[in-house]
């Protein structure tokens, strides 16, 4: 089994997810802050997070963030311009960043219009730039995020880790070419080494289609090569799972 007793949060619609998200994110931004000085936040691509988006970019959320003290991530990007319809970073643009303020310097894309290995290693350096070196704990070449958004995929894919993606992985980042739903893609993901050092892991998890797939990532047998998003288990933060389409969970 993969986890016993995972915290899952079964919610109405993708509205109540949105505000859920948006209620953790601020309490998240708040402890991150007062006791870091900063918030870093790793942000997921795709539809499903964009009604949270909007609920940040709006009163009360937007005004309850210092977002002067908050650094933007992606955990993953498609290897697309940013004004492409397919870019995380600029749909997360339109919807989020132009609306909140938020200094320039501390929004950090994945150069997704380089070439890929290069769009990688580049994002891995701008990791390496959070990275904490802490006496009491092994150094790592990374942030340890105080939160990262994900979602899941039908085929249980998280970020852009996909079924058959590489097991044995070393480097916070790496570039991959996916096809999910018909759609071929070259893609940046963050890897399990580094959303695996967050503080906290948010899911947003909605639609019927997600129901099956969720129960085998959350009570099948651990085949993360098959089910990538079980490759999420922080052995020092929480994973919280905020879902509407679980029957078979209850």
């Amino acid at each position: 089994m993969t986890n016993t007793n995972p915290n899952i949060q079964i919610l109405k619609d993708l509205d109540e997810i949105s505000q859920r998200a948006a209620d953790l994110f601020v309490e998240t931004a708040a402890q991150a802050i007062a006791q870091r000085g900063r918030f870093l936040a790793a942000l997921s691509g795709g539809n499903t997070p964009l009604g949270l988006f909007r609920l940040l970019a709006a009163p009360p959320y937007r005004d309850q963030v210092d977002w002067t003290r908050t650094h933007l991530f992606w955990g993953d990007e498609r290897c697309v311009p940013p004004d492409d319809p397919g870019s995380s970073y600029g749909e997360a643009k339109k919807v989020l960043l132009d609306n909140i303020p938020i200094p320039a310097e501390n929004v950090h894309r994945i150069v997704s219009d380089d070439e890929p290995a290069a769009a990688a290693t580049d994002y891995a350096r701008v990791l390496k730039v959070f990275s904490i070196k802490d006496d009491a704990a092994p150094s790592l070449d990374w942030p340890r995020f105080d939160l990262v958004l994900l979602g899941m995929g039908d085929d249980a894919h998280t970020a852009s880790l996909f079924p058959g993606s590489p097991v044995d992985v070393s480097t916070p980042t790496l570039a991959v070419t996916a096809q999910y739903q018909d759609r071929p893609a070259q893609r940046i993901t963050l890897t399990p080494l580094v959303i695996n050092a967050a503080r906290r892991i948010v899911f947003l998890v909605s639609g019927a289609s997600k129901a099956e797939p969720l129960v085998k990532v959350l009570f099948g047998d651990y085949h993360p090569e098959n089910l990538p998003a079980q490759w999420i288990k922080p052995a020092d933060g929480e994973v919280i799972w905020l879902v509407d389409a679980p029957p078979a969970i209850n």
